[in-house]
């Protein structure tokens, strides 16, 4: 029974704290009520607080974009994280566009150059889709988590805080509103005091009667004035006490600042990591196609050997151009009289080449071996030999020495 009737207490009196805070915010709303202001200084940290927070939801909703542009892979990793559960691992457009190229290229025949070609392009594919993964780790963990930590964390506790403070300004508004009306009925009661009654008639009685009503209930509010005041020293202490949480709080935003400051240079270098390897494995890859005969990289009888994108800086752009330049393209021409005459001629293998099976060789980079050619074969073919080891080797992976 006791508890019931505290709780039936404290329920009342947090009924009454509510409607005096509503009251004083509509009379304020109203321009009937004063209000306290904040001091300036306090006033600029809650605007930078509020700045901060805006900015960085939508940096972080962008940044999430960029790395995951679609919408339903994001939505199913916010659901994952909700349920505090490892989303399951899901293919990347690179990776999935490298096995659909290494799986055509293996159906077309490696030994083929456009299948080759396709192998080698899909392989490509694939470690940039591995490098795309990698910065999407990095940049959520050394990015994305910290700016996420301060929306959910620190800038819900400044905002509970500052709505804490928010009521406590309008309970010290109240109790100012509740202290002047009280000294102004005190005021009101030492006028009616004062105040002499002459005559005896009924009138004159009845009006004494009144003012005499008047008078108590009035003394009411005199009685008033000693708690309002103690209530205004206590309200006044309890809104200082919260604006001096406030402004600490608020004054670490400036540490905030600093350590997304830190954050975003670590953004910044796991993007130059990424597009340093993208750029680093399609330089290969351009070397690696650029050593293919002439006739397998025309298109309507023109040359196509990609060069360099001049956008990119000439420090980077004359050695890959260098690399490229230097490799020597076996002609048509050379090829044909080879495949028609019987003799053997000494050629260098351009890139690596694992045999198909048992009637071929496998080739090492750079090695040079022995070819010759065998009537009957298939005119992208010709016989290989190193040491003892003999096979069919693909025209496209050798350079003719002279």
């Amino acid at each position: 029974m006791n508890i019931m009737d505290f709780n039936v207490k404290k329920l009342a009196a947090d009924a009454g704290t509510f409607l005096s805070r509503a009251v004083q915010f509509t009379e304020e709303k109203l321009g009937q009520a004063e209000k306290t202001e904040l001091d300036a200084h306090l006033e600029n940290l809650l605007s930078k607080a509020e700045c901060t927070k805006i900015w960085t939801e939508k940096i972080m909703k962008q940044t999430e974009v960029l790395l995951q542009p679609n919408p339903n892979a994001r939505i199913e990793e916010f659901v994952y994280e909700k349920l505090d559960r490892k989303a399951p691992s899901r293919i990347n457009n690179p990776e999935l566009l490298g096995q659909y190229m290494i799986d055509a290229g293996t159906e077309f025949g490696p030994g083929t150059a456009y299948g080759n070609a396709l192998i080698k392009c899909g392989e490509t594919q694939k470690r940039i889709g591995t490098a795309d993964r990698e910065l999407i780790q990095t940049s959520a963990l050394n990015f994305l988590t910290p700016l996420r930590n301060f929306i959910e964390g620190d800038y819900k506790t400044i905002a509970k805080e500052r709505k804490l403070l928010q009521n406590k300004r309008l309970d010290l508004d109240a109790a100012k509103t509740r202290l002047k009306k009280a000294k102004a009925a005190e005021t009101r009661n030492s006028q009616l005091n004062s105040a002499r009654l002459e005559g005896d008639n009924i009138m004159v009685n009845f009006s004494y009667v009144l003012n005499f009503l008047h008078v108590k209930w009035l003394k009411i509010w005199a009685e008033e004035v000693t708690k309002s005041e103690q209530e205004l020293r206590i309200t006044q202490s309890e809104f200082d006490r919260q604006a001096e949480i406030t402004r600490l709080l608020l004054e670490g935003i400036s540490s905030t600042h600093a350590h997304h400051l830190r954050c975003l240079n670590d953004f910044v270098e796991a993007q130059m990591t990424y597009y340093a390897q993208c750029y680093q494995y399609m330089l290969d890859l351009q070397k690696q196609l650029g050593s293919f005969p002439s006739n397998y990289l025309s298109n309507n009888n023109q040359t196509s050997l990609t060069p360099v994108p001049s956008v990119l800086p000439n420090a980077i752009g004359s050695s890959a151009m260098a690399s490229t330049s230097g490799l020597a393209i076996t002609s048509p021409s050379t090829l044909s009289d080879l495949k028609e005459c019987s003799g053997s001629r000494k050629a260098r293998v351009l890139y690596d080449y694992d045999a198909a099976n048992s009637t071929e060789l496998s080739l090492l980079a750079d090695e040079v071996i022995t070819v010759f050619s065998v009537v009957g074969m298939d005119s992208d073919w010709l016989m290989g030999e190193r040491g003892n080891q003999k096979g069919k080797v693909p025209i496209t992976y050798l350079e003719l020495l002279n």
